[in-house]
This record gives C-alpha cells, structure tokens and sequence, in this order.
C-alpha cells in the first residue's frame, strides 16, 4: 500500500489525496475527490467523482463509490469531541450517490462497520457504530439510527427510518417507508401497509437464495407458532425449543428473539 501521486493516470488533476493515505496503486480516484490521512484503500477501489473519505478508515477490495458519497467523517452525534474512531468497510460493496457512512463513537465501541457484497443505495444514511452484515440491501434513503445492527442478506426498503440499536435479521425484507422502532425478526417481512407488522416469511427471498423446501418448510412452522397460534412469545418459544428437529435456521429465529432488548415486530 503507498500513496497515489498525480504522477499516475488513476488519479484525477483535481482529486486530492493525502500523502499520509494508504492507497493501493490500483485505485482509480476521479475528479474532485478528497481521500483524507488516516484512510487506507485495498485494490482496485473506484471513487468517480466528489467523492470525501475521511478516517480513520480501513476499507478493502473492489469497492465502488458514486458521486457525492461523504464516507467515515465524524459521527453526528452531540457528545462527540473528536475521539479517534473508525470505520471498516469490506470488499466488493457499492456506495452510490450521497451515501453518508458515518465513523464510530467512543460510547458506542468505537468502530461502525459494513460487510462484503454490500448495495448502499443514494441517500441511505448509516449512523456512527452500525454494524452492517454481508450482501445487505439499503435502498434509496432508507437511514439508520446510530448501533443499528443489520444481518446478512437483509433488505431495508426505500425511505424507510430505523430507531437506534435496532437489529433487522438475517433475510429479513423491510418495504419502503415503514418506520422500524423494535428488532426486525430474521426471515421476515415487514411493511407500513401492516401497521409495521410482520406479516409473513420472506419465502420468496428464501427461494431465490437456495434454501430448500425443507427449511423453508421448518421456518414456517415456526412463524405459525410465533404469529399464528394462541400463545404468547414465551410459550411459543417453550414449544419450539420442545421440538427435537426444529434445524438451526429456526434455532437462530430463537436465540434471536431471547436475546431482543427493544422487543420484536410480531
């Protein structure tokens, strides 16, 4: 890893990279770019245009920025004063235009972070010490509070608000413009046409991803006992937990559900 020059075609006559930045040389930083001091770019990484990254912040292979993404700047949050925190961005993920990924807090643990494989549509916003999984969709605008944990798989609809320290499971899908205040459950649908209630499973997504009819069949099962029966969460969960072949998909919808602190959308 060394610092770009505008000796080489890869950056642009008006990009401005920091000699302290660690930029492997098969980065391509277009017009108008800022890519601060303490920010190091894994290989073959692309910002287009107007693009301001700011650090400290690690961020791995092939990743693709879009004009106007303003990528590891300080949190916005009042009781920050200038702690040195991090993001850690993966590999191959795509920020489009005026994604605003925000650095760590110091209360918080110090370090947002976004997986691999990872679409962040324009306008989506993510708040300082969220952990976002691998292959998560964020469409356009939807934004995340601050220690929002988003699993792998997950679809966060367009324009869709999601309060702090919320966690939206594993394959769960989320349609535009549902405000999400309690935990996501994993597999699920959600939508503000349903009052913001889960309304079913994400068999469709759970298809499309390779699981097979018999997990689809055994987490079914399970959300007819969670939504659908006459017992409340705990009984519910006796009941599962009862089941000696439940199979660890329904074995994680559990864990999921034990360890909620804000509650889940039933």
């Amino acid at each position: 890893m060394t610092a770009l020059s505008h000796d080489t075609e890869n950056v642009h006559a008006t990009a401005i990279v920091d000699p302290l930045a660690k930029v492997h040389f098969s980065c391509r930083i277009g017009p108008y770019c800022v890519v601060g001091p303490e920010v190091e770019l894994g290989e073959g990484c692309q910002l287009l245009s107007h693009v301001a990254i700011e650090g400290p912040s690690k961020i791995g292979v092939g990743n693709r920025f879009f004009p106007f993404a303003s990528v590891g700047m300080p949190p916005q949050d009042l009781t920050y004063a200038g702690e040195p925190t991090r993001l850690e961005i993966g590999d191959h993920n795509v920020i489009r235009e005026f994604v605003t990924v925000s650095r760590g807090t110091a209360k918080g643990g110090g370090l947002t972070r976004v997986g691999n494989r990872t679409l962040i549509m324009a306008y989506a916003h993510v708040a300082h010490d969220c952990v976002i999984g691998d292959n998560v969709i964020l469409a356009n605008a939807a934004t995340l509070g601050g220690h929002v944990t988003v699993e792998d798989w997950a679809v966060v609809g367009a324009l869709c608000p999601v309060h702090q320290f919320v966690r939206i499971g594993a394959h769960a899908y989320i349609g535009g413009g549902t405000t999400i205040t309690r935990d996501v459950l994993p597999f699920s649908k959600t939508a503000a046409a349903r009052d913001t209630h889960a309304y079913g499973l994400n068999a469709v997504g759970l298809e499309r991803r390779g699981f097979s009819k018999e997990r689809i069949r055994k987490i079914h099962h399970a959300y007819k006992v969670l939504l659908a029966s006459k017992l409340n969460t705990s009984q519910a969960l006796a009941k599962l937990k009862s089941e000696p072949e439940r199979g660890e998909d329904v074995e994680m919808l559990i864990q999921f559900i034990e360890v909620s602190e804000r509650g889940v959308i039933k």
